[in-house]
């Protein structure tokens, strides 16, 4: 394994003490707990805005907290869950009386803490409500997951709730419109290299030189299927048509992402791009905007998803509003 680090016991200490460092006009850090936070938090008449996971997906999560995105980002070990305790501090961090919003990717792990921090702020009188993000097309169950797992999409949550809580939507209102956009949510990755763990030192999943893992989770969970290498055009081409055949109404407005994995350099990414909005013309998708780079990783999974997001007027204003956040 070679990885610029100093001990694998530090990691995640020192890459949250160095995010913070160089944004601390931005964020401050709860060391103990793990918790990227705004420096103006709480702040009067807003709804809070949380989220996390295990890390290992930089810059998810901890890199869209600032404003007009995230509040609190809490970020677990290295794929592992962050703990109902660390998520109470975050909700605590976040209220403003106005009761705190929780986005939650689809994990068992992340599901159930993000719950159980749920019941014990409503115990100390804070109004917390969530969405649960399940945009993977790819595989109903998974390695740690019921049902669809929550991937890249995601940060199109983080955005549009976000805008919303600047704007000093309800909490009500915020729920309504997550339950609103994550059915139109859609997203599907591959793989041509698994990730290394930097505290074990192995690859995420076993995959030959020649072949690649279609439809791979975000930790190194199987996929659709592992087959040989083929061109950018075809790998696209069939993530697309995995995703498209879930929209029941491919009609009006959509935004795409193309996400990186970690290793995968933009050149590659904007080869992709180049096919991939040729493609989606000639079916007659309407693509109002294109988001491309490393938003939601793997480390250094080498690979790319694409996620497609039906959109509104409404939705594509919260979408396209300046924010000032850490990865910004």
């Amino acid at each position: 394994m070679k990885k610029i680090i100093n001990g694998p016991e530090n990691v995640i200490k020192e890459m949250l003490n160095g995010l913070y460092k160089a944004n601390q006009d931005k964020v401050k850090i709860n060391e103990d707990m793990k918790i990227i936070y705004r420096k103006d938090l709480p702040i009067k008449g807003k709804v809070g805005l949380i989220s996390g996971g295990g890390s290992g997906h930089e810059p998810a999560h901890a890199g869209y907290v600032g404003d007009g995105m995230l509040d609190c980002a809490i970020c677990g070990e290295i794929f592992t869950s962050p703990t109902p305790d660390q998520v109470l501090e975050a909700i605590k961090l976040a209220d403003s009386g106005q009761g705190v919003f929780m986005v939650i990717k689809n994990y068992t792990g992340d599901v159930m803490n993000f719950e159980m921090a749920k019941d014990m702020a409503e115990m100390d009188g804070i109004n917390v409500d969530y969405i649960i993000v399940n945009d993977d097309v790819a595989v109903e169950d998974s390695t740690y997951t019921s049902g669809r797992r929550g991937i890249a999409g995601t940060i199109f949550v983080h955005k549009v709730l976000g805008a919303m809580a600047r704007e000093g939507k309800s909490l009500e209102e915020i729920k309504a419109m997550a339950e609103k956009i994550v059915k139109n949510i859609k997203s599907m990755g591959m793989a041509t290299k698994a990730c290394i763990n930097p505290i074990s030192g192995k690859e995420s999943f076993d995959l030959s030189e020649e072949d690649m893992e279609i439809g791979v989770g975000i930790h190194g969970e199987p996929g659709v299927k592992q087959e040989k290498v083929k061109s950018a055009d075809e790998i696209s081409k069939e993530l697309l048509n995995h995703i498209l055949d879930d929209y029941e109404d491919k009609n009006g407005d959509f935004v795409l992402m193309v996400n990186g994995m970690g290793q995968t350099t933009e050149m590659e990414l904007f080869i992709v791009n180049n096919f991939v909005n040729d493609y989606l013309s000639d079916k007659n998708i309407n693509i109002k905007k294109t988001f491309l780079g490393n938003y939601m990783t793997s480390m250094d999974m080498a690979g790319f998803s694409l996620t497609l997001f039906k959109v509104n007027d409404e939705i594509l204003k919260y979408l396209e509003e300046k924010v000032d956040v850490v990865r910004g």
